[in-house]
């Protein structure tokens, strides 16, 4: 059963979401620059499928209802799309830092708008394209081709942002048959099955210090979809969505304390662009639903 509707305290919920995540991602990138991504990710996903499988065994009709998915193919691909994309992006994280590997992962909102015709045959009016374009050339204002600064490893996080896009887009098709609780024990589930085989096949020793980091990088990533869930149990997903551009702030912030990262002028120019471009298009949606 929902809880009562509380918008105020699904944005607060939002907000402190957004935190955990970027905390979440600045332990990613600690335990990635001395292991391999693979396992960290591996490790990661244990303790959420552990946590997915204990929270649906809690819901109405418990493993066996939320089990039972009418669009099994869509689920399981989900999944494997969403454990692709987060080895991309903590291996970004290693190669790019936080700051810039974020700025560049804003773009994703407009490429759910981009694909949501092919995809989910979803009407995209020219004001929308427009911001759409704008958004992408504020990409380009980062990523800056043909000049000096732009780096190979820059298109990590548009791979990441491309593929976290499909994520929600399949994740939107399932969900007009499946509910919210099938979808998000796919989601865990799927990974861990997916990833246990490379995470094992490229286990490393681990110190015994940084297993207390792997165990805070479990309790934030089961913390954050946790934090999440209530959040959207307490408000509308269309309301809490540009509050979901404050996990690349305090993945700035992470990344300018924690690691020393550097703000570039175009980096800035460029995020300011696609965040404003993301909230046009999320505007633009709610007006014409």
């Amino acid at each position: 059963m929902s809880a009562p509707q509380n918008t105020q305290a699904g944005i607060a919920l939002m907000v402190l979401t957004s935190l955990v995540f970027a905390f979440q991602d600045g332990i990613s990138r600690h335990l990635a620059e001395t292991y391999n991504t693979p396992m960290v990710v591996t490790i990661r996903y244990w303790f959420f499928a552990a946590f997915v499988v204990a929270l649906s065994a809690r819901h109405a009709g418990g493993l066996a209802r939320v089990i039972r998915a009418r669009r099994p193919g869509i689920q399981i691909l989900r999944g494997l799309i969403l454990a692709v994309e987060i080895n991309v992006m903590v291996f970004a994280f290693t190669k790019l830092g936080l700051v810039e590997a974020h700025a560049i992962f804003a773009a994703y909102p407009l490429l759910v708008a981009a694909l949501s015709g092919p995809v989910l045959g979803e009407f995209v009016g020219w004001r929308r394209w427009l911001a759409i374009a704008a958004g992408f050339a504020g990409m380009l204002v980062i990523l800056q081709p043909g000049s000096g600064v732009f780096s190979p490893w820059s298109l990590i996080p548009v791979v990441s942002a491309t593929l976290f896009a499909l994520y929600n887009l399949l994740t939107r098709l399932a969900n007009r048959t499946d509910s919210a609780a099938t979808a998000f024990f796919y989601t865990g589930t799927v990974g861990a099955l997916a990833m246990t085989p490379l995470g094992l096949w490229l286990w490393e020793p681990m110190a015994a210090s940084d297993w207390v980091w792997m165990g805070a990088l479990c309790l934030t990533g089961a913390g954050g979809h946790w934090l999440l869930i209530k959040a959207l149990d307490l408000a509308e997903a269309s309301v809490l969505q540009p509050f979901a551009y404050l996990q690349m702030v305090f993945g700035a912030c992470v990344g300018l304390l924690a690691f020393n990262e550097n703000l570039r002028p175009a980096l800035v120019a460029g995020a300011v662009i696609i965040v404003a471009a993301g909230l046009f298009t999320w505007w633009r949606e709610r007006r014409s639903a």
